[in-house]
């Protein structure tokens, strides 16, 4: 009666640690999700920043002629 009871008890502890690292994966799956939405808002803003400097160059060296 003792190895069935080792062997579910295992079992159970084998379920519970695999269920402790699922929860640990899909919080850092959220945080890695939230960097990257990051990175794309401030990747977004330099491509604006850079459009617009361009923008204002170009007007410069219309002027310029």
């Amino acid at each position: 009666m003792f190895w069935p009871m080792l062997a579910v008890a295992l079992g159970f502890l084998g379920i519970a640690v695999l269920g402790v690292l699922g929860i640990r994966v899909f919080l850092e799956a959220q945080r890695l999700g939230r960097e990257v939405a990051r990175t794309t808002d401030l990747i977004n803003r330099a491509a604006e920043d850079l459009e617009h400097a361009a923008e204002r160059l170009a007007r410069t060296g219309e002027a310029l002629r």
